[in-house]
């Protein structure tokens, strides 16, 4: 089994930073998607936030809200900058105002593995930031990628200049910058971007000093595939993902790659895969689900990227599964707002069954059935349900139909 040590969700952090992760009944919402640039977007979901809350929201990941050579967000320039393709500093304040009034929290993506320079320096690249907030010379940028720092201490961005973690004055100003967020700005929760880019302890060290009530890291990279298709056993995988979770000091979640992966393979007919060798849940969410964020797709995965998409028409049994399953489920705005009023209303129905019974980051799951067009397992003691379409319900008699759908249902106690 995967090793980690247990010590955080035990210890009272004077400064709470893991009051959420030990509460574990987190449900977040990935509020936009790749295209949201177009269409005034802090306007947009402040029309929402009403929604958002009274549908069970407890936090809602926003685009980077920084000043971006790309309107996306994700090629950074002057941080302090809030003025972006998604709205004015002005409109997103106000909706980070509205959002705290409905008790919803608002979760910046950090984006600080890469930044575009504003004039050339060293070798004629941009790797200097003259005249930005944060005016750092070609010593901020990791020598694999153009500047005067040192090696990077994660994988590379390629294109661009990558930030060097290792230099003092780097860090200082990123946690300035990260504490103006959290205090100034309004920001409660943190997602890291790219997050393989750099060392996980500089994560840690982050966290530590701006205090998000939680945050959660993207390290994506590849399943193990043979040739025949996807492995059954993903145990090096989210090994990996776990071991950068222990880097952070265990103060970070992660986005559970491992679990998108086989979900989206298991639907088409191969529900096997959802229970592995040892009977548990085949993700991060079997090996340490209170850090696991599981999800179906996002602004990468799916949206008009599509670089790894879930199947369309099993979305939801993906979502039947994670929104009853231990883990930190997040929604995926499209499949929220975009896919028509029944499949957001089913996603309501599913976080409405999940708070209103207690399952949270922790409940316990016995796999009852992992066959090829079937899937049924307890969760805690008193949620039941299924997938696929082989024909199953739970023996007990005290078991009730509480919500079901296209190849799902669940019973309540």
């Amino acid at each position: 089994m995967g090793y980690y040590n247990n010590v955080f969700d035990e210890c009272n952090d004077h400064t709470d930073i893991g009051r959420v992760l030990r509460d574990g009944r987190e449900v977040i919402l990935q509020a936009y998607n790749w295209e949201s640039h177009k269409h005034d977007w802090w306007r947009n979901l402040d029309g929402k936030v009403p929604d958002i809350a009274k549908s069970g929201f407890t936090s809602a990941w926003l685009p980077p809200p920084s000043q971006s050579l790309a309107p996306e967000g994700y090629l950074p320039q002057d941080l302090y900058s809030l003025n972006s393709a998604y709205g004015s500093e002005h409109l997103l304040k106000s909706l980070l105002r509205k959002m705290k009034q409905y008790k919803v929290r608002a979760m910046a993506d950090i984006v600080i593995n890469h930044r575009i320079g504003t004039t050339r320096g060293h070798g004629g690249m941009y790797n200097r930031y003259d005249g930005s907030s944060l005016p750092w010379d070609e010593h901020a940028v990791t020598s694999c990628t153009g500047g005067l720092g040192n090696r990077s201490t994660g994988a590379n961005f390629n294109g661009v200049p990558n930030v060097d973690h290792t230099q003092h004055f780097v860090r200082k100003d990123i946690i300035g910058w990260l504490r103006w967020l959290r205090n100034t700005v309004g920001f409660q929760d943190f997602r890291f971007d790219f997050a393989r880019g750099y060392s996980a302890n500089y994560v840690k060290e982050y966290i530590g000093a701006a205090k998000p009530l939680f945050s959660v890291g993207e390290c994506w990279d590849s399943c193990k595939y043979n040739g025949h298709g996807l492995d059954y056993n993903q145990d090096s995988h989210r090994q990996r993902i776990i071991n950068w979770i222990d880097s952070t000091g265990q103060i970070s979640a992660a986005f559970d790659f491992t679990t998108k992966g086989i979900l989206q393979e298991a639907v088409k007919g191969q529900y096997w895969r959802l229970c592995d060798a040892q009977g548990k849940p085949p993700g991060v969410v079997g090996w340490w689900p209170s850090r696991a964020v599981t999800f179906l797709d996002n602004h990468d995965t799916g949206s008009t990227q599509a670089h790894w998409p879930f199947p369309s028409h099993h979305i939801m049994e993906g979502y039947a599964y994670i929104l009853t399953h231990p883990g930190i489920p997040s929604v995926f705005y499209d499949h929220f707002y975009n896919w028509g009023s029944s499949i957001h209303d089913q996603i309501v129905k599913l976080i409405d069954i999940r708070r209103r019974h207690d399952i949270h980051s922790r409940s316990t799951v016995r796999i009852l059935k992992a066959e090829s067009n079937l899937y049924a397992a307890i969760v805690g003691e008193k949620l039941c349900m299924k997938l696929g379409d082989g024909s199953w319900c739970p023996s007990e008699r005290d078991w009730t139909l509480a919500t079901s759908g296209h190849r799902y249902a669940v019973w309540l106690k």
